[in-house]
């Protein structure tokens, strides 16, 4: 039932749990493309963008765009090759993720938990590569959301 809702819409509304298998990956906070159709902005976090820069309205860490790169494919699974476009592609297990609404565009920013590496916000902030964005981070707890 979802699956057919949801390849029907940009972005999962605000409060809902769904699923994301992950198939590829951009940069450290995302997006991150889903088997299901849907393109997620990791909630509450900054990495650095792929070229090395960080955008002067969000926190800078020092870990660069590509280690920031490599600990969320680790998270979610393991690289399997590279699109043509630069996209990291990726074999992982499926996450429940929680939708905080739009994450610009047509993306869903959520809080996803991986069988693999739980908490992915959390634990991208933990790994360094990323940093805690209190704009977007508002009263998340580490390992209490995501379905």
């Amino acid at each position: 039932m979802w699956l057919t809702l949801l390849a029907s819409v940009a972005v999962v509304p605000a409060g809902t749990t769904f699923e994301c298998t992950p198939t590829h990956v951009w940069d450290g906070d995302g997006p991150v493309w889903c088997e299901e159709g849907l393109r997620l902005r990791l909630s509450g976090i900054a990495a650095r963008e792929s070229d090395g820069t960080c955008r002067s309205n969000q926190p800078c860490p020092d870990a660069s765009a590509e280690d920031a790169k490599r600990a969320l494919v680790a998270l979610l699974g393991r690289p399997v090759g590279t699109s043509r476009h630069g996209h990291t592609l990726i074999e992982g297990p499926a996450m429940r993720c929680l939708s905080v609404g739009g994450g610009g565009g047509n993306r869903t920013a959520a809080w996803c938990v991986s069988p693999l590496g739980g908490d992915i916000s959390c634990a991208m902030v933990a790994s360094g590569t990323a940093l805690r964005w209190d704009r977007y981070w508002l009263n998340h707890r580490c390992g209490t959301r995501g379905g």
